[in-house]
Formats: C-alpha cells, sequence, structure tokens
C-alpha cells in the first residue's frame, strides 16, 4: 500500500508525561500519540517532533511527520482525538512532501517561558506557570536576556546529560514582557539545546529579583560552565508555541498559552 507523508500540529498538557520523546515504561506523550495514530492507520506509525520537549514540559503547537497509509485528513484529527486521551490533542493534520521532516526541516523554534506572581500558591492553573511570591523586575530581565542574542556557545545553559553535537546555538529573539501578574520570556532560536531555555529563565529570574546583573549574564555566557549559573527553571513553567519552516503549505501561527489569555501570540 502507499504511503503519504502527514504532519500535525499538536497541543498537549506535559504534566501527566515523561516528556516527549518514548520510552520503555513512563508514559510519553509520543508513546501515547502513536498508539492513537496506529488505531487510525491499522499498522504501526513512528512520528518525528519538532521538538523533544522534557517532563512537565507544555506544547501549544508542537509539529509532527510521519508516513502512514492513504486516510481523509480529519480522520487524522478527529479519529485520533477520539481514542488518545485528554492531555492531548491533534489541532490540524497535511499532507507535506516526501522528505518532509519535522525536526530537520525546521528552520526555528519558539518557545515561551512564564513565570506567576502570585502571595499564595495557586490551586487552579498551578501546573500552567512558574509561581513565586516575589516581585520580578521586567525591565531589567529585558536587559540582560539582549546579551544572549546571536550564535554563542550556550554551554552556560546546558544541562550536563545533553548529546548535542555542539553546544552552540543562534537566538534570534528574546523577550521579556509583562501580562498583569504574569512575566513572559518569549525565545526564538534555530535549535535549543536541552534545558536551555529553563537554564536562561532561571537565570533571568534571578536578575529580576535583583540577584544578578545583566554584566553577570555576559560573564555567565562566557564562562562556558554550567556550575556557575543559577538553578534550572521548573518544567511546568514552558512551553513550545510555534515552529517555522521554508515554503510550507500552512501558516504555523503561534499559540498563547491559555494562562494568557486566548488571543494568538504576535
Amino acid at each position: 500500500m502507499s504511503k503519504e507523508t502527514i504532519a500535525l500540529g499538536l497541543e498537549y498538557m506535559g504534566t501527566a508525561f515523561h516528556g516527549f520523546q518514548a520510552q520503555r515504561g513512563p508514559v510519553t506523550v509520543q508513546g501515547v500519540l502513536e498508539k492513537a495514530l496506529a488505531y487510525v492507520a491499522d499498522e504501526p506509525v513512528r512520528v518525528t517532533a519538532a521538538g523533544r520537549t522534557d517532563a512537565g514540559v507544555h506544547a501549544t503547537h508542537q509539529i509532527v511527520s510521519f508516513g502512514g497509509p492513504p486516510r481523509p485528513l480529519s480522520a487524522w484529527v478527529r479519529g485520533v482525538n477520539a481514542v488518545i486521551g485528554d492531555d492531548v490533542s491533534v489541532i490540524w493534520a497535511e499532507r507535506v512532501p516526501e522528505g518532509f521532516d519535522a525536526r530537520r526541516s525546521a528552520v526555528w523554534r519558539r518557545y515561551i517561558y512564564i513565570f506567576g506572581e502570585s502571595d499564595s500558591r495557586p490551586a487552579i492553573g498551578k501546573d500552567l506557570a512558574c509561581w513565586q511570591d516575589k516581585i520580578l523586575d521586567v525591565n531589567r530581565m529585558q536587559e540582560a536576556a539582549q546579551v544572549l542574542l546571536g550564535k554563542h556557545d550556550f554551554s552556560s545553559f546546558r544541562a550536563a546529560q545533553c548529546r548535542a553535537s555542539t553546544p552552540y546555538r543562534c537566538i534570534e529573539k528574546m523577550t521579556v514582557s509583562r501580562s498583569g501578574r504574569m512575566v513572559v520570556i518569549d525565545s526564538v532560536a534555530n535549535a535549543f539545546l536541552m534545558h536551555m531555555v529553563r537554564n536562561i529563565a532561571g537565570t533571568l529570574a534571578h536578575v529580576g529579583l535583583n540577584m544578578l546583573h545583566a554584566s553577570d549574564v555576559e560573564t555567565l555566557l562566557v564562562a562556558r560552565n554550567r556550575s556557575l549559573a543559577p538553578p534550572t527553571a521548573p518544567p511546568h513553567g514552558l512551553y513550545l508555541v510555534q515552529v517555522s519552516y521554508p515554503n510550507f503549505s500552512r501558516h504555523i501561527e503561534a499559540r498563547r498559552p491559555v494562562i494568557l489569555g486566548p488571543q494568538v501570540v504576535d
């Protein structure tokens, strides 16, 4: 039987999963997705994802690709959503040219990290942001974030267990802004190292609390030593919100995390 290459847009709540990538034993996004796709395809399916998000990390617009038998696109959306469970949702399905790879074909990824400010620990939305009882200085954080723009060796913000062949990445945009009691770090790069966004978020939070200065962030960057940087920010504040591909038939918009409201991110 002939095969088609399909791309899917996904949204998922990462709290219930031990990351995206399939593993023996723990429940993962890839595991439940491939099981649901196999039900629709009536054969095993293996997917490739634009970003292998860590345990507890969310996505509002993850992209995956796979080869499968001819099916109506609605089957890959409604059929999968009917059996996959409540924590993952297929947003759309698109036929793409043979050779398209959700990971290797991507030219950049966009992540948002959210800090929430609250005098008490929230019960509703507790897993949708990194909550704290202190006020962050967004202007100081924005100034420090600009130090990280461009192509650098990000070893100081790389997990010890990261298997990437090079520590060099290029950050095209990083902004820090406030939305009510939420502080949002918005980052775009060609790719990210393991825990890179969370490590940067933890460092910028220290800047926002006046524990570090922008010059300290530059010193950390040049030092290329993870042990000198502040602790990693928790996973539940992080969202994969957008992935870009050249000449893609569908506009892949940035989807705003629901805790920030229903509007599309600029």
